[in-house]
């Protein structure tokens, strides 16, 4: 059986560097060290800092419990409020903001300070989004889909500035923009998807087209995973969603002759290597 893995399968460097700053805070030692939501959207990996003592907030409302410790940011980011809220509280604060994420950020504030309406392509209800949000004003929208974009109010006459959740799948972002640009609004256009995911994306893309089996590996509620899975799927119909070897079935790869691997920016090297390994010790 032939067993292609994608290259860019697994952490990216915005994952890996916030999942570094928790576990460099936990050899320091001394304080209590708390992530404001589950650092990465990986439950094994979770499960692991709950095991060293880090504890997982559910939200900033959990805040008020805390009366000293620190207080890490995932690399999804968070709004302006949230950083005031944390300082306002005394606690040390580390700040595992995604670079790519915080230039968002810094978009989404200066285009606001210029006077245009913020639009931000992708999930509503995920946190990356809700945090881009929170650099924004009560103008800010947030839109995922063209039924969403039909049921946006008239924006004629105002300036607008688009941006996209980093995670975003590129080629929904182009065709949402191309209808957007149709309305014949004035519009300023923020490619802001990162290149490791637009690069996971087309990597992946490409393999499913080639193989007869496809297995993406990844957290339930990892967003880009979820729409790596949407894009595969496409390409071969015997496309698999697992988060870890153990969700892993042989018998549904067993008769093919290739198989694909990729998966999601939350999944650790070792849980890709158990995978990998195991298939090609299929017969």
């Amino acid at each position: 059986m032939e067993v292609i893995v994608a290259k860019t399968a697994g952490f990216c460097f915005g994952v890996k560097r916030a999942v570094d700053q928790v576990y460099e805070q936990i050899e320091r030692g001394g304080k209590p060290v708390y992530t404001l939501g589950p650092i990465i959207h990986n439950e094994e990996v979770v499960r692991d800092l709950e095991a060293r003592g880090v504890r997982t907030l559910g939200g900033v409302e959990d805040l008020k419990d805390i009366s000293q410790g620190i207080v890490i940011i995932r690399s999804h980011g968070v709004g302006r409020a949230v950083y005031d809220q944390i300082r306002a509280r005394g606690l040390e604060l580390v700040d595992a903001t995604c670079v790519f994420v915080k230039k968002i950020h810094k978009a989404v504030e200066e285009q606001n300070r210029l006077g245009r309406r913020v639009i931000i392509i992708g999930d509503s209800a995920h946190p990356e989004v809700q945090g881009i949000r929170g650099w924004g004003d009560d103008r800010t929208l947030v839109v995922k889909n063209e039924e969403e974009l039909e049921h946006l109010p008239d924006l004629t006459g105002e300036s607008l500035c688009i941006v996209a959740q980093t995670t975003f799948n590129y080629n929904k972002f182009k065709d949402l923009v191309e209808k957007f640009l149709k309305k014949g609004y004035d519009i300023l256009v923020l490619n802001t998807i990162c290149n490791a995911t637009q690069e996971r994306q087309v990597e992946a893309e490409r393999i499913a087209s080639q193989v007869e089996a496809m297995i993406v590996i990844g957290g339930k509620n990892s967003s880009n995973t979820r729409k790596l899975y949407e894009i595969c799927r496409k390409e071969c119909k015997n496309t698999y969603y697992i988060q870890t070897l153990g969700d892993f079935d042989p018998e549904s790869v067993g008769s093919v002759r290739s198989v694909g691997i990729t998966a999601g920016a939350s999944t650790p090297k070792n849980i890709i290597e158990e995978v990998h390994t195991n298939v090609r010790a299929i017969k």
